[in-house]
């Protein structure tokens, strides 16, 4: 007998390979079957012909607090999401002295580059750990729907054994890397998927200092790297940069993977049109070096880097005005009154622009030309006669007004979009170059991070509901393909080869989906993190059921209360009967 046997599904199995009309059986969250099955299942399911997948497997995710306090990791699980890997970008909290001001330390690094709320972390993350070892065995303990896998993160290794020197980007001494590495060794050893690093000066710390390990020389870089080296190449290394010398970042990558026989996940996103060629040339790279038996996977965005603009949002285009500054502490209630007054209205309308000098404030505060309403449904792929400058010409009003109005629709919830690295062209044209180059993967969600600001777990949603189907201004995805690059290919690239695809033999993470309802809902502030801290939330609808493991964790958008879901620890290899 089967535990689950889901029938008259139109399948799309991960593969690539063309959908087909079957049925799907689970055993022992296994897939057991798939195709002409039939018999007797303790559980059956009439997919009526709706669409079943593979569960959605997004590698960019922060969720290292989060994962101590929430089963759902959401809103992962509201977009299919049943597994998600987290210690992206060197950011992390293991290991970590067994002290209040260690902890402060880190919660304040991730507060500052991921934009989570410091409250939040304080009053969720329990601190029951000091080594890395410890920290997967918190995270173990804790009930959970969806599977999760950690990485260890250069930040926080690094602080751990350098203290203030590390935290202030001093040199590493010999014998930091040697104790560095062993930390790194010790973390793979027991579980961790591999080891991340950041280099990008974006990512800086309230002292306006880069965190620490953004200047690590090659000696600590290649140090470190050497110990997934003497594992037989088992763990990945996973890099973010702003690449200003890309070239010379890219060779003691090449190197580093030859020589230890290991992964590199790097992210490869650009700001503007003239960075294209970059990336191109990234790109060549990476081919050339496989030549040579580097293992170099650029990791690529399905949107442009973007943040959200709201009034209960770390930011909008009247932060500075002083006749808002009063407003911004006030409770979303109290701020949407205010808001409402025709006073009120005049008085932050009447102030001249309050611009900094600085290209990428100047354009929050007033680039009306690069700000857009993103609407409901969402718009990420807006026109330039979309802007709300072009708009407010074609009304005759003031573009500020116009923001000012649109941010009080939907009971003062309405979003404005600033896509604002990697729009450019003025389309998607660039980010369906990079999903559809064969070498690159999708990923960067920052699912968990960026609460204020930012809800890109949504991307799978979009993958299928966008690119697949609504797209209007360029060329559509096959659903085929869509499906496999969040699915097979993402499980691939962090190594993970149990799932992805629905096989025999494989892990029973999937969602059935009503394709034609499928659809983003517009993002919104909400209060609901540990002391009442903030986060964009972007809910879905269509998702009928999300099963991992065999066991429904989400149905029509409501969760089970099921959790079935793991801690992964280390590559999983295929099943012998997949």
């Amino acid at each position: 007998m089967y535990d689950l046997l889901i029938r008259n599904a139109q399948i799309v199995d991960g593969t690539g390979r063309a959908a087909f009309h079957g049925n799907l059986a689970v055993r022992d969250g296994k897939i057991a079957a798939v195709g002409e099955v039939d018999g007797e299942a303790r559980k059956i399911i009439d997919a009526d012909g709706k669409l079943l997948t593979p569960g959605w497997v997004d590698v960019h995710s922060h969720m290292d607090g989060q994962a101590t306090w929430d089963p759902l990791c959401s809103p992962a699980a509201n977009h299919g999401i049943t597994t998600l890997i987290m210690g992206n970008c060197g950011v992390g909290f293991a290991p970590c002295e067994p002290n209040d001001a260690a902890h402060d330390r880190l919660i304040a690094v991730m507060e500052d580059v991921e934009d989570i709320p410091g409250s939040a972390l304080h009053e969720g993350v329990s601190w029951d750990w000091e080594s890395f070892p410890e920290y997967l065995d918190a995270v173990e303990r804790f009930p959970r729907a969806i599977d999760v896998g950690a990485q260890v993160p250069h930040c926080a290794v690094r602080t751990y054994v350098m203290g203030d020197r590390g935290t202030n980007n001093e040199k590493a001494t010999a014998e930091d890397i040697s104790k560095m590495a062993t930390i790194v060794r010790e973390g793979i050893e027991a579980g961790a998927l591999g080891f991340t690093t950041s280099r990008t000066e974006l990512h800086t710390t309230r002292e306006d200092q880069a965190m620490p390990g953004t200047y690590a020389d090659e000696d600590e870089l290649l140090g470190i790297g050497k110990a997934i080296g003497e594992l037989g190449g088992k763990g990945i290394y996973g890099v973010v940069s702003d690449w200003t010398n890309w070239e010379q970042e890219m060779d003691w990558m090449k190197r580093l993977s030859i020589d230890n026989q290991c992964q590199i996940n790097f992210v490869l996103f650009f700001r503007e049109e003239a960075d294209w060629p970059r990336v191109k040339a990234q790109l060549d790279y990476v081919r050339e070096a496989a030549k040579e038996g580097a293992r170099l996977i650029p990791h690529v965005g399905a949107r442009p880097v973007n943040i959200l603009l709201s009034w209960d949002g770390t930011i909008n285009p009247f932060s500075f005005h002083a006749n808002y500054a009063a407003l911004s502490i006030l409770s979303h209630e109290e701020r949407l009154a205010e808001l409402r007054k025709p006073e009120v209205r005049a008085a932050i309308l009447a102030e001249d622009l309050p611009l900094m000098g600085d290209e990428f404030m100047d354009t929050i505060i007033g680039g009306y030309d690069k700000l857009y309403e993103l609407g409901n449904p969402p718009n990420y792929e807006p026109a330039p006669e979309d802007s709300i400058a072009a708009r407010a010409a074609a009304a005759g009003v003031p573009p500020q007004e116009l923001c000012y109005d649109l941010m009080m629709q939907r009971d003062g919830k309405n979003v404005i979009y600033f896509p604002c690295f990697g729009y450019s062209a003025g389309d998607l044209s660039r980010q369906m170059a990079l999903l559809e180059d064969e070498s690159t993967v999708l990923s960067l969600a920052d699912t968990g991070a960026h609460c204020g600001v930012l809800c890109d777990a949504s991307v799978p949603t979009q993958m299928l509901s966008f690119y697949v189907r609504d797209r209007q201004r360029g060329h559509r995805l096959a659903l085929e393909q869509a499906v496999k690059m969040q699915t097979m290919e993402t499980a691939r690239c962090v190594g993970l080869e149990d799932r992805g695809t629905l096989e025999v033999g494989m892990k029973a993470d999937l969602n059935l989906i009503d394709f034609d309802a499928l659809q983003l809902e517009a993002p919104e502030i909400i209060f609901d993190l540990p002391a009442g801290g903030r986060r964009m939330f972007q809910g879905a609808k269509g998702y009928l059921a999300t099963i991992v493991s065999g066991e429904v964790i989400m149905e029509n958008g409501e969760p089970t209360g099921a959790v079935p879901g793991e801690l992964i620890r280390g590559t999983r290899a295929a099943p012998v009967a997949a």
